[in-house]
């Protein structure tokens, strides 16, 4: 299937590793021109290199109140347009209700929510007809995960706010999704697992509750982050998608 991605231009935050990398693959195998973000710029630049074709990496940080700017900048000058942005972040510090400090409170909220919103705001000044911005959210938009209590504060009103910006965008043909992983087989996800202090009982045990009865794997999940991004899906918005091996039993 084409997709409809070739020479068209999208913006990947936090593609250095894990689900946004993934996603920067998918794209950049199907002829997209893509610029990633990371917050070290090393790590940007092999990435970028490891990706190859038209990849392009720049050190930003979601919380930085200029980065936005700079990114929608970049992809006019450097390739003359922008088609789409996936907003992709690390997870904020794990924790219950007990553990969590104001500081970890207030950077995730800087970089996982503002952060996030200023993208988009920004990118949504910049599109045009056909383009679309996303965001890998978590399943916790629905349900609360155990450990995750600052994701499970923020997430949800990050995928409010999406709605809202679909409604607000629609009349101008630009689309807003959302993305929610599950367990993917991720260095995060993996870390998660090792805080039961048993992290091959704990794989064990979510793997049993997961229909597929297996963790998804980040290609699997860049692939449907792709597609939506893509003029494949121009008549999906305002939708949330869970990549979740059917963990997920509501509607």
């Amino acid at each position: 299937m084409d997709l409809g991605l070739r020479d068209r231009v999208y913006i990947v935050t936090g593609a250095t590793r894990g689900l946004g990398n993934a996603t920067a693959r998918a794209l950049a195998a199907d002829g997209a021109k893509v610029i990633i973000t990371g917050r070290d710029e090393k790590s940007v630049e092999e990435a970028a290199a490891e990706l190859g074709g038209d990849v392009l990496g720049l050190a930003a940080d979601n919380a930085d109140p200029s980065a936005a700017q700079r990114l929608v900048d970049t992809a006019r000058e450097r390739f003359g347009r922008l088609d789409g942005i996936l907003v992709s972040v690390g997870g904020p510090a794990p924790g219950f209700l007990a553990d969590n400090t104001d500081d970890q409170w207030q950077t995730a909220f800087e970089t996982v929510f503002l952060g996030a919103v200023r993208l988009a705001r920004t990118a949504a000044a910049a599109l045009g007809e056909g383009g679309v911005i996303g965001f890998v959210l978590s399943g916790s938009v629905h349900e609360p995960i155990a450990g995750l209590t600052i994701s499970n504060g923020l997430r949800p009103g990050l995928a409010g706010f999406a709605k809202s910006l679909a409604d607000e965008l629609g009349p101008r043909g630009i689309r807003v999704v959302g993305v929610l992983p599950a367990r993917i087989d991720t260095d995060r996800v993996r870390e998660l697992d090792a805080l039961s202090g048993d992290a091959e009982a704990a794989r064990a045990a979510n793997e049993a509750r997961i229909p597929l009865r297996r963790y998804g794997t980040p290609e699997e999940f860049g692939k449907t982050a792709a597609f939506l991004l893509s003029p494949a899906a121009s008549y999906l918005t305002g939708i949330m998608v869970p990549v979740d091996g059917g963990y997920r039993h509501g509607f």
